[in-house]
């Protein structure tokens, strides 16, 4: 709802116990406004909406499941796969959470992770949108978290879907280039299983622009996702790179995944400081190998998930900061040695993150078994070269995803973005479907109205009390390196119930009752439970003493 300021002139009304009150020209308004988490979460989830429901379920008289199972539906209208990304998403939202100028964050992610392990132990099944069929036929390339989202978005608005996959077995990067200690394959295969159950097609052993042309899905599709992800590892640039024991990052988590040979011995090095090169070094760990990661910045720079660079730490994995390969040692057709220079860092550059330097005479030599460089990936063209701009990826000519202004290909995730985060796929994904229903069913796009955010500073943090932060269970290092099995325990039921409990319901009304009770003047109506309150203006005298008490920042004065 629009702000509309209303001006009025009224004569002053007299008060019991004599004196008057002077009449204000504003009258205050219940305005919803975005929580923070929302508004940075790349996939748009209502973080608000499944918190509260958790939260108030016995004030509203439901049970925990009753409260679980719609959370879920909350949750999962934005994103699809919630036990995935409450195990894989680096939480930008709670990096915004209002409640950390209070104490600390939500725990927003395990509290998403706990919605997701609910609904697969209670086979919860995903909700359409609509039970009408549009005869509209859609093909996904690529069965990533964007390729999934696009999937679940389209067929959930009747469409007809069909999903085309180059690996024998669905899920892209996030299977493949993840370790199953971090995300067990049958959590992928039973998020994924919902969306196919309502009817995606998919086809697996099938790379687009090989076993079959993008001009062929041109001509039997209306419309077509690209979300073929970045799944080609960059090498260093050194001579004898091309040893038997030498892997690019993305290449290492995939040979290992399909369980092929990896020929690692005992000692290896990892080069780069991203979440593929900790994946690598804390798989090499669980392997029995002497992992050491060398990164040319220090561990400040470290563009990683701080989690896993911590895990990492906790499993014995070594760190050579500020130092580079310049050059290999090979003997035999493999690897033997590396050696490495020193660096200085300087003044920050393009990423934002401090430039660096070599130092002169600093040279130092390691042996070693296995060399993988993590150092960044790209998109295979092979077939969709049309897709393709001079950086090696793909160019989207709107905020939708649509390639060009008037093609039928929409394109989204890492492939787009030059590498992102999971829950960026998911929202690329979600987005671009969104504006491939509007093309397909001929429907011109209306821009939502968007609400206010609201942050700590117009909110009155001193009326919530001091909550500490839940956390969920995780194994010692030393135990967790035996084997690739998952090493986290999620929230118990009081845990999880605690942790949505802290959410301050920023901008949305929670029934604390500060408005009706500071109210001198009986200008707030309470109304039936969920309606929550009213203003009646007739009595009010505009004092703004309600917007001043209420905590969530959803009074305005206007």
């Amino acid at each position: 709802m629009a702000i509309v300021v209303r001006k009025i002139k009224r004569p002053v009304r007299a008060h019991i116990g004599g004196g008057k009150k002077s009449q204000s020209t504003q009258l205050p308004r219940y305005i919803a406004k975005r929580p923070p988490c929302t508004d940075t979460c790349p996939s748009s989830e209502d973080i608000r909406g499944y918190l509260t429901y958790i939260a108030q379920a016995e004030e509203y008289g439901r049970t925990h499941e009753e409260s679980m199972e719609q959370a879920f539906y909350i949750l999962t209208d934005k994103n699809p796969i919630p036990a995935v990304m409450g195990r894989v998403c680096p939480h930008p939202c709670e990096a915004a959470c209002n409640r950390k100028d209070k104490d600390k964050a939500v725990s927003i992610n395990k509290v998403e992770l706990s919605i997701g392990e609910f609904a697969r132990a209670n086979k919860l099944g995903l909700k359409m949108l609509t039970a009408e069929k549009t005869g509209k036929k859609v093909a996904i390339i690529g069965s990533g978290p964007s390729g999934i989202s696009a999937a679940f978005q389209l067929i959930r608005r009747g469409h007809q879907v069909t999903m085309f996959e180059s690996k024998p077995e669905v899920g892209g990067m996030i299977r493949w280039g993840i370790p199953a200690y971090r995300l067990p394959r049958d959590i992928i295969n039973a998020e994924y299983q919902r969306v196919f159950d309502l009817g995606v097609e998919l086809k697996l052993n099938t790379k687009v622009g090989k076993d079959i042309t993008l001009d062929q899905l041109k001509s039997d599709y209306d419309a077509i996702y690209s979300a073929i992800g970045a799944q080609v590892g960059w090498s260093l640039g050194l001579e004898g790179e091309d040893s038997s024991n030498v892997y690019t990052g993305v290449e290492f988590l995939y040979k290992h995944n399909m369980k092929e040979e990896l020929l690692v011995g005992d000692k290896a090095i990892v080069v780069g400081g991203g979440d593929t090169a900790m994946d690598c070094a804390r798989s090499l760990k669980r392997m029995g190998v002497d992992v050491t990661v060398v990164y040319r910045r220090s561990r400040k720079e470290m563009p990683a998930i701080e989690e896993d660079i911590v895990g990492a730490e906790e499993e014995g994995v070594k760190f050579e900061f500020l130092c580079t390969p310049t050059k290999l040692k090979v003997e035999g057709g493999k690897v033997t040695g590396m050696t490495c220079i020193r660096m200085e860092l300087g003044e920050p550059d393009a990423s934002g993150r401090a430039s660096f330097k070599p130092i002169a005479g600093s040279d130092f030599d390691s042996e070693i078994t296995c060399l993988i460089p993590a150092i960044s990936q790209e998109a295979d063209f092979e077939g969709l070269e049309e897709l393709k701009n001079e950086k090696n990826w793909t160019t989207v000519a709107t905020d939708f995803g649509r390639v060009t202004e008037d093609s039928k290909i929409w394109s989204g995730g890492d492939v787009t973005r030059g590498l992102g985060l999971v829950t960026e796929a998911i929202g690329d994904g979600r987005v671009a479907a969104e504006d491939i229903d509007r093309f397909l069913m001929g429907v011109e796009y209306k821009k939502p109205e968007e609400m206010p955010v609201i942050f700590a500073d117009k909110m009155k943090l001193d009326h919530y009390d001091n909550l500490e932060r839940n956390f969920i269970g995780e194994k010692s290092g030393s135990e967790r390196i035996s084997n690739f099995a998952e090493y986290i325990t999620p929230f118990t039921v009081e845990q999880l119930q605690a942790e949505a409990k802290r959410c301050m319901s920023c901008g949305q009304c929670f029934d604390c009752n500060n408005c009706y009770n500071f109210c001198g003047d009986s200008a707030v109506n309470k109304l039936a439970k969920g309606e929550h309150f009213e203003f009646n203006w007739d009595k009010c005298i505009g004092c703004g003493k309600c917007a001043e008490e209420c905590p969530c920042g959803l009074i305005n004065m206007v």
